[in-house]
C-alpha cells in the first residue's frame, strides 16, 4: 500500500504501514491558523464603571469624615494627633486620585455605555472635589496650628456636621447608581433616588443657614482677634460650606442623569 507525502514541492512515495481497513489521506498544511474570536459586544460595553464610580465616592466621604475627629484634636491642640489624621485624609485623597484615574483610563469610548461618558466623568470630577477640600481644610488648620475661638467651637461643629450629613446623603444616592441603571431609569428605584435627592438639597440649605450662622458668630467678635486669624478662621468656614455645595453639584449631576 502506498501514499504521498508532500515534502516541499515534491510528492514522495511512502510505504504504509500494513493496516486493514486504515486509508491514510494526504497531508494539507492549515491554511485557517486558530484565531481567537472575541466577542464585539462585551468589546464595545466594556467592563461597567458604576462600582469604581462608587468606591471613589465613598473614599472622598471617609476623608470628609474625618474632619470631625481633626478638629476635635485641634481644639484640644493635640497637634501630634492632628498630624496623623491629616496623614490619613491625604491617604483617602491619594486613593481618590488612583481611582480616579483608573476611571478615565479604562472607562470605554463607545456609544453603548449605560449612560454618556461626558456625564460620568463630570461626575467623578466633582466627587473627586470632597476628598481635596478635606485635605485643603486640615492641612490649612495644621500648618498654622489653628483653633477657633472657645466661643465659636459649638457653632463651627454644629456646621461641620451639617456638611457632612449633605456629603453623606450624596454617597446614598451615588449607591443607588447601579440599582437606577439596572431598572432602566424608571419604576420604583426612580422614585428613590428623587427622594434622595430632594433630601440632599434639604440638607445642603440647612448647611447653607449653619454657615450664616457661624459667619454671624464670628463677626461679632472679629475684632477681638488677631487680622489674620480671622481671615484664616473666614477661609475654613468657607471650604466648610464648599463640601456642602459640591455634595449638592454631585445631586445635581445624577438628576441630569436622570432627565436623559
Amino acid at each position: 500500500m502506498y501514499f504521498f507525502m508532500l515534502t516541499g514541492s515534491k510528492k514522495v512515495a511512502r510505504i504504509a504501514p500494513n493496516f486493514i481497513g486504515v486509508r491514510v489521506k494526504p497531508y494539507h498544511p492549515n491554511p485557517w491558523p486558530t484565531m481567537t474570536i472575541k466577542n464585539p459586544i462585551s468589546e464595545l460595553f466594556g467592563q461597567s464603571p458604576i462600582k469604581p464610580m462608587q468606591q471613589h465616592m465613598a473614599i472622598a466621604v471617609e476623608a470628609a469624615n474625618l474632619l470631625d475627629a481633626f478638629l476635635r484634636a485641634s481644639d484640644e491642640g493635640q497637634w501630634d494627633r492632628a498630624a496623623d489624621l491629616y496623614k490619613h485624609i491625604t491617604d483617602k485623597e491619594h486613593q481618590a486620585d488612583a481611582i480616579k484615574m483608573e476611571i478615565r483610563l479604562h472607562l470605554p469610548k463607545s456609544l453603548l455605555l449605560p449612560v454618556p461618558r461626558y456625564d460620568l466623568l463630570e461626575l467623578l470630577s466633582i466627587q473627586d472635589k470632597i476628598a481635596n477640600i478635606a485635605k485643603d481644610i486640615s492641612g490649612l488648620m495644621l500648618g498654622r496650628e489653628m483653633q477657633f475661638p472657645e466661643v465659636l467651637r459649638d457653632t463651627v461643629w454644629q456646621y461641620l456636621t451639617a456638611a457632612q450629613d449633605t456629603v453623606g446623603q450624596a454617597l446614598k444616592a451615588v449607591d443607588e447608581l447601579d440599582e437606577l441603571l439596572e431598572f432602566g431609569f424608571k419604576g420604583r428605584e426612580l422614585k428613590i433616588v428623587e427622594d434622595l435627592i430632594t433630601r440632599l438639597n434639604e440638607l445642603e440649605h440647612l448647611a447653607d443657614e449653619q454657615e450664616i450662622k457661624t459667619r454671624s458668630a464670628l463677626y461679632a467678635i472679629e475684632g477681638e482677634l488677631p487680622p489674620v486669624d480671622v481671615m484664616f478662621y473666614y477661609r475654613i468656614i468657607e471650604k466648610i460650606g464648599s463640601l456642602a455645595d459640591v455634595a449638592q453639584r454631585v445631586g445635581s449631576r445624577l438628576t441630569l442623569l436622570l432627565a436623559r
